[in-house]
């Protein structure tokens, strides 16, 4: 089994059903992560990428997804390292990086603020590995 930490990218990804996360698999993110989605997807709408019908089935999508979702104070902590060490100005993307680093075996990121930061942090993996 594996355990994958992922965004909220990849979140909604899943939520589409472009991919179908192996029962074999862990799913982690973190606790933000549905919040991140939603304000992506509310984006999406804004801009006319996503109609009414398919945000509400997305937003269901993301309600279902059985991922373990983290906000614990080790998490928080090194989050908090990871932006500095980074430079950057928010810890969260840090965050995600966090839980990876925590929690997984690898990070499956589509947020190119977040892939920026993996490297020497996490190991990364593709959509496609979630798969099987």
């Amino acid at each position: 089994m594996a355990r994958y930490a992922i965004d909220a990218e990849v979140a909604l990804e899943l939520a589409r059903g472009s991919v179908s996360v192996a029962p074999a698999h862990a799913l982690v993110a973190p606790a933000r992560f549905r919040s991140d989605a939603m304000s992506a997807l509310h984006r999406a709408w804004r801009a006319g990428e996503v109609g009414d019908a398919g945000a509400r089935a997305l937003l269901d999508g993301l309600t279902t997804l059985k991922v373990r979702a983290l906000n614990d104070r080790v998490s928080r902590a090194t989050a908090w390292r990871i932006a500095r060490d980074l430079g950057w100005e928010d810890t969260a993307k840090a965050e995600y990086l966090a839980v990876a680093s925590l929690q997984a075996d690898a990070l499956v990121a589509l947020d190119a603020d977040i892939l920026a930061g993996a490297p020497g942090v996490v190991e990364l993996a593709e959509l496609a590995a979630l798969a099987g």
